[in-house]
């Protein structure tokens, strides 16, 4: 991409600016940029030059933004820290560098972890740094590589590889199980539901696919995570559609029961998603191209 050096001001003027804005004092963004105050009138004068535009209030020594210049500075201090966080990339993993990946908690955990073994002995020089985010985000403020999310492939400006549908299996204590009579899946309705925020319409849907219709809102609790909505359910707390990943375990120790004999895609899957920008970069080809031998939803989660 070409642009032309009048809209690339330097980075000593862009950095008074930013220091200027977050400080609030020449002074102070002297002392943190180790330059004197005249230095920092300087880079922002010759800022001011170059954009052709009055960016500082000036009152006798006092350094002040305009509003339009606190806005723009807003947005130089997005632009700095992603620079210094390239930087810091490029100079922590040389070769192949590393791939800084948002994940989902549960599936992170649940479904990534045990695989990601694997990809080490394969490709040791490759450094995955992880966090959990609950919703989608902005990549560019970000400033993730990749994410592994839940949706329906429909990120801006994103391209995504499928990793697994999502199948739901409604799930509760053997003892809440004992106290019910369930001859057919409308008598699930007499049961205390348990709901998460990212699925809000999730028990609507089950019922739809068992020809259930029911009366008004579904009434219940709700949960951010199926962590916790998991913990719910073990206490006895209610029926919770979980993934049918998430509840293998418990389900194999009797610790939950099924109501229902299969899982069942209701919409949605869980994808790996990369903005657009980031597609060359080399640590995510190594692990797009290696995660895409482990996209096979019908797999059983490896032992």
């Amino acid at each position: 991409m070409s642009v032309p050096r009048r809209f690339l001001p330097s980075i000593s003027s862009l950095r008074a600016l930013e220091a200027l804005d977050r400080l609030g004092s020449a002074s102070a963004a002297a002392a943190e940029l180790s330059l004197t105050q005249g230095a920092v009138s300087r880079q922002l004068q010759a800022l001011e030059r170059q954009l052709g535009l009055e960016l500082v209030v000036r009152a006798g020594k006092k350094l002040t933004l305009s509003t339009e210049a606190a806005a723009y500075a807003d947005e130089i201090r997005q632009a700095l820290d992603r620079i210094a966080q390239a930087t810091l990339t490029v100079q922590a993993s040389p070769l192949a560098g590393s791939l800084n990946l948002a994940i989902l908690p549960a599936f992170g955990m649940r479904w990534l972890m045990p695989r990601l073994p694997e990809f080490s002995r394969r490709h040791p020089d490759v450094t995955i740094n992880m966090s959990t985010r609950l919703t989608q985000f902005n990549f560019a403020l970000e400033g993730f590589d990749a994410a592994l999310h839940f949706g329906n492939a429909d990120w801006p400006g994103t391209d995504s590889l499928l990793l697994k549908q999502e199948q739901l299996l409604p799930v509760c204590a053997p003892e809440l199980r004992q106290r019910y009579q369930l001859a057919a899946p409308a008598d699930v309705l007499d049961m205390p539901l348990l709901h998460i925020q990212s699925r809000p319409n999730a028990w609507r849907d089950w019922f739809a696919r068992q020809d259930v219709q029911p009366e008004g809102a579904l009434p219940g609790t709700m949960y951010d995570q199926f962590a916790t909505i998991n913990q719910a359910a073990l206490h006895g707390l209610g029926v919770a559609l979980m993934p049918d990943y998430l509840v293998e375990q418990d389900l194999a120790t009797g610790r939950l029961v099924a109501l229902h004999a299969q899982p069942e895609d209701i919409g949605g899957a869980y994808y790996l998603v990369w903005p657009r920008s980031k597609a060359r970069n080399p640590a995510l080809l190594q692990f797009r191209g290696w995660l895409a031998g482990q996209a096979q939803p019908e797999d059983p989660l490896p032992r």
